[in-house]
């Protein structure tokens, strides 16, 4: 069987998870009778400090209902160049918000409060697009994981509630910058308007995301759940496998963490340039194929052929993304593939 580190998406639920779906009291979600997607949202929602919750099936839906609480048609949020919101979800904001984005770039996705402010532009006037919204993503997918400073997050705080912008959370890796960096979901959570978090990247749920956000604007949002195709029934069945993955799966990041670094330092010890292993801080492993002859896809088809999934994610850059149906068996194995596959 392949070892599969495309994602920390690919994960199977567990025996444990599945009984807990099989066994879930369950309504119509869409008439908001559904105790365990309600218990769901209120646990999420008071983990961060936030008045409300909803259930999403995806991490996507999530971030587009939580901006377009904040950003009408015709405004502007600001996010990283290589940020999911700008680069993985494929102009929804435009598409059905009528949302424009405008972006700072940073390096592996770093974030300094003071380039998102310095671009910032409210109140523009009849004749200029106005900023209403900056949005943070935390970890940093396509920065290979990178934990964002609580400190940058809270000096961003203080120039948005000056400039009167508000703040989002793309939180799909939050557990894994919490168990990185010590910070609590409640001292994250302080610091933005909107929040969407993910329970099926790193936490083993099959399906699932939950958007945080005031009552107000939770209550606006599950219309415009509906509204886009969200709005599921018996959803209590999903919910339950999230329930599960809290109780079960968050502290046992660090073992992803630390998979992900040893799969780093042996790939650095091929050759230097593919990555730093001193800046892999949680599961993802980004390697920067420039000073290689071999392309991305080359170099994921050697790797496929050896029994190993990776993701080519630009020409000359590939991912691994370690997860909990990865052990340390299989990343003895992964290094064994990679060190062949970046030498052939």
């Amino acid at each position: 069987m392949a070892i599969d580190l495309r994602s920390d998406t690919v994960t199977r639920p567990s025996p444990g998870m599945r009984d807990a779906m099989a066994h879930a009291v369950v309504g119509d979600d869409v008439f908001g009778d559904d105790p365990t997607a309600n218990s769901l949202e209120e646990r999420v929602a008071a983990m961060f400090g936030k008045e409300a919750g909803l259930f999403a099936p995806t991490g996507s839906l999530a971030n587009q209902l939580a901006i377009r609480m904040l950003v009408a048609p015709g405004e502007e949020l600001l996010a990283e160049t290589n940020s999911h919101i700008v680069r993985a979800e494929l102009g929804a904001a435009a598409v059905f918000s009528g949302i424009t984005t405008r972006t700072w770039p940073a390096i592996h996705g770093l974030l300094k409060a003071s380039d998102a402010l310095e671009i910032a532009r409210p109140d523009s006037g009849p004749y200029l697009v106005s900023t209403t919204a900056i949005a943070v993503e935390n970890t940093h997918n396509f920065g290979g994981g990178t934990v964002q400073p609580i400190s940058e997050i809270a000096a961003l705080r203080i120039g948005a509630d000056n400039l009167g912008i508000a703040l989002h959370l793309d939180g799909a890796r939050i557990w894994n910058a919490h168990i990185a960096s010590g910070v609590s979901f409640i001292d994250y959570g302080k610091y933005f308007d909107t929040i969407s978090v993910c329970l099926s990247k790193g936490l083993g749920a099959p399906i699932g995301s939950i958007m945080l956000a005031s009552k107000v604007h939770v209550a606006k949002a599950r219309q415009w759940r509906k509204r886009y195709g969200g709005g599921m029934r018996q959803v209590g069945i999903l919910a339950a496998a999230g329930h599960y993955a809290l109780d079960n799966n968050i502290e046992r990041l660090a073992d992803d963490h630390r998979r992900a670094k040893e799969l780093a330092v042996a790939i650095a010890g091929v050759h230097s340039s593919l990555i730093d292993p001193s800046g892999v801080q949680t599961n993802i492993v980004g390697l920067d194929l420039s000073a290689m002859s071999f392309t991305a896809a080359e170099l994921t088809q050697r790797c496929r052929d050896g029994g190993l999934w990776i993701a080519a994610l630009g020409p000359k850059y590939a991912r691994l993304v370690t997860h909990m149906d990865f052990d340390d068996s299989q990343c003895e194995q992964a290094i064994e593939i990679l060190k062949k596959a970046l030498v052939a």
